[in-house]
């Protein structure tokens, strides 16, 4: 989603085309005519690009609660909010450690901040790439892989186009939605996928709603195996 995807007629064009292209959503977006796609974002702190990859490093191989404990720690100890690259790396790595980080993921936040600091990297300019360009900037740091950089580009780059296919909890609402007798493996949430292009992060939303109503799980931090 970009910036003009919270205007009704940017929502309501959307809508229109994913209900054509895809009778599985189509009920899913009838069933929702008063669905924010956004909604969820209330209950994150806000975020840069660099507090979104903090964020979802957090959320590696975790769940949506042992994330937010995590991140509610990491804020406590930046005066209520996400650290910027300067802050991380004026803190003591021990502290990060106790927070519930691991020591890997604290290399890794490390290593982002270090690149964004020295000017190997411009959060400006990664800001301004193409998804794909940006996905091969970050994903050549050791702990960034796909999954991290796509919640990313929806949290902090509201990027409209984008899909989580290694995300554990929209494989399992793909399976549900679309009544499969199995989880489905990335490649074929990619294909699914496929016919909702231009709007995959709006799509993906809807069923994400329709998982958190089912659960009760909400919609926070995606989830990989």
């Amino acid at each position: 989603m970009t910036k003009d995807s919270s205007r009704p007629e940017w929502l309501q064009h959307a809508r229109s085309y994913l209900r054509s292209a895809d009778p599985v959503l189509a009920r899913l977006i009838d069933d929702r005519p008063a669905f924010d796609p956004r909604a969820w974002m209330a209950q994150l702190p806000p975020m840069d690009l660099y507090g979104a990859l903090l964020f979802q490093v957090t959320g590696q191989q975790l769940s949506v609660a042992a994330t937010r404990r995590t991140v509610a720690r990491i804020e406590a100890l930046f005066d209520g909010h996400l650290p910027s690259p300067a802050e991380l790396l004026r803190t003591d790595p021990g502290q990060l450690r106790e927070a519930g980080l691991s020591w890997r993921k604290i290399g890794t936040l490390r290593d982002l901040a270090v690149r964004l600091s020295d000017g190997r990297l411009n959060a400006d300019v990664l800001s301004g790439l193409p998804d794909d360009e940006l996905m091969a900037e970050l994903t050549a740091i050791p702990g960034i892989g796909p999954w991290t950089v796509q919640g990313a580009l929806i949290i902090a780059l509201q990027r409209e186009d984008v899909v989580l296919p290694g995300d554990l909890a929209l494989r399992k609402a793909v399976r549900v939605a679309y009544q499969l007798d199995h989880l489905p493996a990335q490649q074929e949430i990619l294909a699914i996928a496929e016919k909702w292009r231009p709007y995959r992060s709006l799509a993906t939303s809807y069923l994400f709603s329709a998982a958190f109503e089912r659960t009760g799980t909400p919609r926070a931090a995606p989830r990989t195996t």
